[in-house]
């Protein structure tokens, strides 16, 4: 039994390679960076919530993107921040939990960028049985699977890698993923493979119809001035958001699938981390300022705030 189970508790992240000046500058821009994401997403979050008008399924759909981005970067931007001051390791159930918490919320984006694309297909395609069809019943079921999926999808992953004897405790990337963990098993377990390989056709299943989605609509709007507004107001941010997204995934897949390749370590820290960069703060921007009703929403709570503050300097 002692056979199968890992003596390593420690791994370390061995893809930080700058000198103590170049850690000072990259922590302050990294956590700019991430207050900008933080605020973003969370003002577009409360946006949506505060407004009645806005509790609508795109709406609705979209501010649980904002939350799986808020999710996902917790589980990166506060370990990578400290590693920039501190020693690059972390513990094995922290490695774990990394992992579990980044990959998730990438598949949760999908799913929920899946439900945003059938949204617009039902509301642009079949505008007279929308309401019957996303009712807010069928709308919250949608969401809560949209994250209980993922979840379980990840956890099934990360539960095969649980007790598995490991040949070794270097990671040479900043963050931790099961499939860095997989290369460090000395036998790497088949019940991982499988689940892997069912999560990537499940995912690939979901990024095909997002794909035939958004080929019906376009193919649609093309004969309708009306429909064509539509989709450039509603469908046009979903679509740009997906190929931002999609993108930064794929760059991180190439990084782990050609890592080996003599390019610089800051070309694959950057593909590893780009769908942690971009689209968590490409999100709110395209979406604050496309989709008009969030755009007057958030532009009125500010207004209220600044007006509010000037009410107060004229009584004092």
């Amino acid at each position: 039994m002692m056979d199968n189970v890992s003596a390593v508790t420690m791994f370390t992240l061995s893809g930080l390679d700058f000198t103590p000046e170049q850690k000072i500058v990259l922590f302050l821009l990294t956590l700019l960076w991430y207050f900008m994401i933080l605020w973003g997403n969370v003002a577009l979050i409360v946006a949506i919530i505060m407004d009645k008008n806005l509790h609508q399924p795109m709406y609705i759909f979209l501010c649980n993107l904002c939350i799986s981005a808020l999710y996902g970067t917790v589980g990166f931007y506060p370990k990578f921040l400290l590693d920039l001051v501190s020693s690059h390791v972390i513990s094995y159930a922290g490695c774990m939990l990394q992992g579990f918490v980044i990959h998730s919320s990438t598949c949760s984006d999908f799913s929920i960028l899946a439900l945003m694309a059938y949204d617009r297909y039902v509301a642009i395609c079949q505008p007279l049985v929308y309401h019957s069809v996303m009712t807010k019943q069928r709308v919250a079921i949608l969401v809560f699977l949209s994250w209980l999926l993922p979840l379980n999808c990840m956890f099934m992953n990360t539960s095969t890698l649980l007790g598995v004897r490991l040949c070794g405790s270097h990671i040479s990337r900043i963050y931790c993923v099961n499939w860095m963990i997989l290369k460090l098993a000395c036998s790497p377990p088949i019940a991982n493979s499988a689940v892997s390989y069912f999560n990537m056709l499940f995912y690939f299943g979901h990024f095909v119809f997002i794909l035939w989605s958004y080929t019906y609509l376009i193919r649609t709007c093309r004969t309708s001035k009306e429909n064509r507004t539509k989709f450039m107001q509603t469908c046009l941010p979903h679509l740009l958001s997906l190929i931002i997204f999609t993108t930064a995934v794929l760059l991180d897949l190439l990084y782990m699938r050609f890592g080996q390749i003599g390019y610089s370590q800051n070309l694959y820290n950057f593909m590893a981390t780009e769908f942690l960069l971009i689209p968590p703060i490409v999100n709110p921007i395209i979406y604050g300022f496309k989709l008009t009703k969030v755009r007057i929403k958030i532009l009125n709570v500010f207004h209220i705030k600044k007006k509010g503050a000037k009410c107060k300097s004229v009584t004092f």
